[in-house]
């Protein structure tokens, strides 16, 4: 758990990082690569609190 966690808080800076390069840049790369990232890490966050859902039932 302590590793989806740390794999959760990286993707969300990792998107931060983009959205700031983007700010400063005005790359649209860089504003694709922020959305890509932060859907994935949405993804992961809904993966793992389905995770402590499940655990909290069983």
């Amino acid at each position: 758990m302590l590793l989806l966690r740390f794999a959760l808080v990286l993707l969300l800076i990792v998107s931060g990082v983009c959205f700031a390069a983007y700010a400063v840049t005005r790359n649209p790369r860089y504003l694709h690569w922020g959305w890509v990232v932060l859907k994935v890490a949405l993804f992961a966050a809904l993966g793992f609190f389905g995770i402590l859902v499940l655990e909290r039932l069983l």
